[in-house]
């Protein structure tokens, strides 16, 4: 495996390629699919060939994002290709369908921030101290001397701007509001995007997030925020589960609270575990324990079982650690 913060390595691979498939992570947040379009701009750039591939849809509330339409859910026929490159994805299991694509490449690589990443591919760049992982784009894009346009501005700040909680999570350090600074300098439209980012929420998430707040109760000595969601709240609000995605920071936010989790059903009949918690209380090792993984303030768990079942295996593990 590569050293972890070897742009280099990671540099050459791209030089060496023609085509090259980007692939992002399950269930796709900000900074997984601002970090895939961001890298078919500057590949293409480049003089490259760029397919963007996701095993899930593009939510709803990015499509403002230059590329947003251009992913696809891989069919199995696809490629070969010079090169895989993964991005912020933690595992190779987060992939989903798309890890298929690692057979049909001559060559894997990954850029990465998750401190957890095992280093799956054969090139591994992993920075678990960056606030995001766009912030590793965009320190590759100066290595590879590709000039920061407006349209990769907009998908670097969209990855930025979510994963640090619209610069507010103690991922937020100064190099962070340097390369915003950068950013700002290719005429970003910040408050139209951070309107259609943070403020402007479609109906069904107002109405799914109801539900989640008449669900929630508290554990750990009343340290630990519950939510839980199954199928019929998600009908009843004709919410998709991207609707969920940002739902357990209400619970976070709760005074007293320095734990969250929010549970969900999924239409595959497994639970999804959202987990926050405040410094110093962490959760990533939390996760760990389940199969998941991510940061220490901000990790996912996904498991078999029934709703209860898989709370109460969960909230018992988290409890130990308050």
């Amino acid at each position: 495996m590569e050293t972890p913060r070897n742009f280099e390595a990671i540099a050459r691979c791209i030089r060496e390629a023609q085509t090259v498939a980007v692939v992002s992570h399950v269930n796709p947040d900000g900074d997984t699919l601002g970090s895939a379009a961001a890298m078919r701009l500057i590949l293409q750039a480049m003089g490259k060939e760029v397919t963007l591939f996701c095993d899930e849809k593009v939510p709803d509330i990015l499509y403002f994002m230059p590329g947003h339409d251009l992913f696809h859910v891989p069919t199995g026929h696809e490629g070969p290709f010079d090169l895989m490159l993964a991005v912020d994805v933690s595992d190779s299991a987060r992939m989903g369908t798309c890890a298929a694509l690692m057979d049909r490449s001559a060559k894997t690589a990954q850029m990465d921030h998750h401190p957890t990443n095992p280093g799956f591919a054969d090139v591994n760049l992993v920075d678990g101290e960056a606030s995001a992982n766009c912030m590793i784009i965009r320190e590759l894009m100066k290595v590879l001397d590709v000039p920061l346009t407006q349209d990769i501005a907009i998908c670097l700040y969209v990855g930025i701007s979510t994963d640090t909680g619209n610069f507010s999570f103690g991922c937020t350090n100064a190099e962070t509001f340097r390369v915003m600074a950068e950013l700002m300098e290719c005429d970003l439209p910040l408050a139209r995007l951070n309107r259609a980012l943070f403020r402007v929420k479609p109906r069904e998430q107002v109405k799914l997030l109801g539900k989640a707040l008449e669900s929630m109760t508290f554990g750990g000595n009343g340290k630990i925020a519950v939510m839980k969601l199954t199928l019929a709240d998600f009908a009843a609000c004709g919410a998709l589960s991207e609707h969920a995605d940002t739902i357990v920071n209400y619970a976070l936010d709760t005074k007293h609270t320095d734990m969250a989790l929010l549970a969900r059903e999924t239409d595959k009949g497994q639970i999804k575990f959202s987990l926050r918690a405040r410094a110093p209380y962490t959760v990533d090792n939390i996760a760990s324990l389940f199969g998941g993984g991510g940061h220490p303030q901000a990790s996912g768990i996904t498991m078999d079982g029934t709703l209860d079942e898989c709370v109460e295996k969960v909230l018992t593990a988290m409890s130990e650690t308050v």
